[in-house]
């Protein structure tokens, strides 16, 4: 298949696609009349990176799951350096993760403080009442 045609099942622009190919993450193959030519298996590495990326990997980070698969690995993350990446990732995950709830914590007790300092909890307020009484 042509370059546009990868890009539309892909749900990408033949520009990413070119992008890719300068960063070595994706091979075309060039027809006699010097169209690239891509197969079945470019659209799944293509699927594999985005689906990657979607999960907040970087591109290079997707690398290591490129090479996996184009040494046949049919899930192209059973290789030890795309293993290697995935613990990265978790690890990483697990900080940010730990920084949120340290975050939930302190807004939550900020929370707490601010209502109890209302003498009898927060008096419901609708900013429509408000501008229609300055209308009026």
């Amino acid at each position: 298949m042509r370059i546009g045609e990868l890009a539309e099942r892909a749900g990408t622009t033949t520009r990413t696609l070119r992008y890719y190919e300068s960063r070595g993450l994706l091979t075309a193959r060039r027809t006699e009349q010097g169209y690239r030519s891509y197969d079945e298996d470019d659209l799944r590495l293509l699927q594999q990176i985005r689906t990657l990326q979607d999960f907040g990997f970087e591109l290079e980070e997707t690398r290591p799951f490129v090479d996996c698969l184009r040494a046949g690995h049919p899930a192209g993350d059973a290789c030890p350096a795309s293993i290697a990446v995935y613990r990265r990732k978790v690890a990483e995950l697990d900080g940010l993760i730990e920084q949120l709830q340290a975050v939930r914590a302190q807004v939550g007790a900020q929370l707490l403080r601010a209502e109890a300092e209302l003498p009898h909890g927060p008096e419901p307020r609708c900013e429509l009442d408000t501008v229609t009484d300055t209308e009026g």
